[in-house]
């Protein structure tokens, strides 16, 4: 059994270093010595959870209970922990040193933690509940220090305090894998998007090998990473590279993936977060109208007028994203689902087959009701003909249109032109919005200075390289109140250097790990010699990158983007080049 020490030396060695290829590297080398048994708690402790995404339990450790933790672990006055924790700014630090101070006096037992021993007594820490379940939490967290070194000790605080601070992302873990096991990396991260579960694909991975791999289908309560479309510039160059198509209204909701399995319904958000306990109405709709016994199928969930029948804006159906009054909403904002896309229909996987299959599929297995509707769709190859079914969705109140691939399958994670979203023009402007990671914040000045921020600094995602480059010094759309508020949050996240993932010129005061996205809309797309989005990718100069002119925030924090599913420097760099190649406006269609 791989002692728990390994693995906190190499979650070190990736904290010190800032080099991708030696990211890859230490991890490689870590996967390589770790048994079968072993890599999937391994890689969700290194992810700082106990599980994925969507099914990690919660702690339940405070940062206030962290010092209580401490102070038993140390045998310390809490005033002392609490100034040598505003001096590291890290429960984690404040462990270690404390243990390094104590094993130098000779009074600290020898480690003897393995990675099962870890992970077991962290999940039945995170699993206690009832009275007594916050003692029971701190004493079994002293308990555990107590048997680790100085270095265990500190990652053993991070874990569940959710700050892990090591600069690795899925990306970064997917390489890690691939070179530790000498596979193709693309072939790891297909059976990822399909389950968006590492710690299990590693598993089936060490298990299997390469043919389980190749065997890894989709499973009813595993989200799938959903797929995504492009923009194009007009409708020419969509009929040009779709041909015939179908074209579907493009809905400004909720985008839900359903897992249906007998009377037992999951609800996933685009990010893979469980949003099941926030709308029970579609969990009744989908009981109720699908047929299927087992069935994982998309679509896009919006508040309707039940007397007009007519969709409400997004800002009206946001109302419906809370975890209180839910049944005293439910009456007054109902919503309606518009089911795009099936995936699963009882043990068959349909992400392999056509789209026009898939569609055909969906429409025999919904039911009439009021809960769920399949969304209409418009098969056609005439540019006239997907205009008007283009003005007649804004005509609704809609914001445009998506056009899919008859023959395309459904690539779960990718965003390319098999399917491509239709809004609005770009005639020389940004017409839409992006969202950014916030990387950085900046103190305020004059009348901001009492807000103690004035402007964050953004970033996109350089998925290729698994980091986040520079667009955006943000400093408009919000009201105090807000950016009071927006501070709190960054705050929690704030670093003392530049996080290893992140590509940055600017050197803000305050640094933050990247994990919150904001909506940000801005006039166009400019060269920049000071942020790195784009930079060395041919935007003009060899020493430019991109930056948004006049930026500002206008939806705030996103709760459905998770930093690696926010917008991309690939997008960017598209819409960049939309701009540059400006057509007059009545050649112009709108497009997103």
């Amino acid at each position: 059994m791989t002692a728990f020490l390994r693995v906190a030396s190499s979650f070190a060695q990736l904290e010190r270093t800032r080099s991708r290829l030696d990211m890859v590297r230490i991890l490689a080398d870590l996967f390589h010595e770790l048994q079968a048994g072993e890599i999937q708690p391994a890689v969700y402790l290194l992810q700082g959870r106990l599980g994925p995404s969507y099914d990690a339990p919660d702690f339940g450790i405070s940062e206030k209970l962290t010092t209580r933790v401490v102070v038993q672990f140390s045998g310390k006055r809490p005033d002392e922990i609490e100034r040598l924790y505003r001096k590291l700014g890290d429960h984690g630090l404040v462990a270690e040193q404390l243990g390094r101070a104590t094993q130098s006096r000779g009074t600290r037992l020898q480690p003897r933690l393995t990675i099962q021993q870890v992970y077991d007594e962290l999940m039945a820490l995170a699993q206690a509940s009832g009275a007594g379940s916050v003692e029971k939490k701190v004493g079994s967290l002293v308990a555990l220090l107590r048997r680790a070194s100085p270095l265990e000790a500190k990652y053993l605080l991070r874990i569940p305090v959710g700050r892990m601070r090591l600069g690795v992302g899925d990306a970064t873990v997917l390489d890690g894998l691939s070179k530790a096991k000498s596979l193709p990396r693309a072939l790891i991260e297909r059976a990822y998007n399909l389950c968006s579960d590492l710690g299990l694909v590693a598993r089936t991975l060490y298990d299997g090998g390469e043919p389980a791999l190749k065997r890894f289908r989709v499973q009813v309560g595993r989200p799938i990473k959903m797929q995504f479309a492009e923009r194009v510039k007009n409708f020419d160059e969509l009929v040009r590279r779709l041909g015939t198509c179908a074209a579907e209204p493009k809905y400004d909701g909720f985008r839900c993936q359903v897992h249906k399995d007998a009377k037992r319904v999951r609800i996933f958000s685009r990010n893979q977060e469980d949003t099941t306990e926030m709308l029970p109405d579609i969990v009744r709709a989908t009981i109720a109208q699908i047929g299927a016994t087992r069935a994982i199928f998309e679509g896009e969930a919006l508040a309707y007028d039940p007397e007009t029948d007519e969709f409400q804006p997004f800002q009206v159906t946001v109302q419906r994203k809370r975890v209180y009054d839910i049944d005293k909403m439910q009456e007054t904002l109902p919503l309606r689902l518009n089911a795009f896309d099936l995936l699963y229909d009882d043990g068959d996987d349909l992400t392999p087959r056509p789209y026009s299959e898939r569609r055909k599929a969906l429409e025999e297995l919904i039911k009439k009701g009021t809960g769920l509707a399949v969304a209409p769709a418009l098969i056609s190859g005439d540019r006239r003909e997907l205009e008007q079914f283009f003005e007649t969705q804004l005509g609704a109140g809609l914001e445009g249109i998506v056009a899919k691939r008859l023959e395309s399958a459904y690539e779960a994670g990718k965003r390319n032109f098999n399917w491509i979203k239709f809004k609005r023009a770009y005639h020389g402007e940004l017409k839409d919005t992006l969202d950014l990671t916030i990387v950085g914040y900046f103190a305020g000045r004059g009348a901001r200075a009492a807000l103690g921020i004035g402007a964050v600094l953004g970033a996109v995602f350089d998925k290729k390289n698994d980091r986040f480059r520079t667009l955006a010094k943000v400093a408009s759309g919000l009201s105090e109140a807000d950016w009071i508020a927006l501070r709190k949050q960054l705050e929690k996240r704030r670093v003392k250097t530049r996080p290893a993932r992140v590509d940055s010129r600017l050197e803000p005061p305050y640094w933050v790990e990247p994990s919150l996205v904001v909506e940000v809309f801005a006039d166009e797309i400019t060269q920049s010699p000071v942020h790195t989005a784009g930079m060395g990718r041919d935007v003009g100069h060899p020493e430019s990158g991109l930056a948004l002119r006049f930026p500002r925030i206008v939806r705030g924090l996103r709760a459905d983007r998770t930093p690696e599913d926010a917008t991309s420097e690939d997008e960017v760099m598209r819409l960049f080049r939309l701009q540059k190649r400006g057509t007059s406006p009545a050649a112009n269609a709108k497009a997103d």
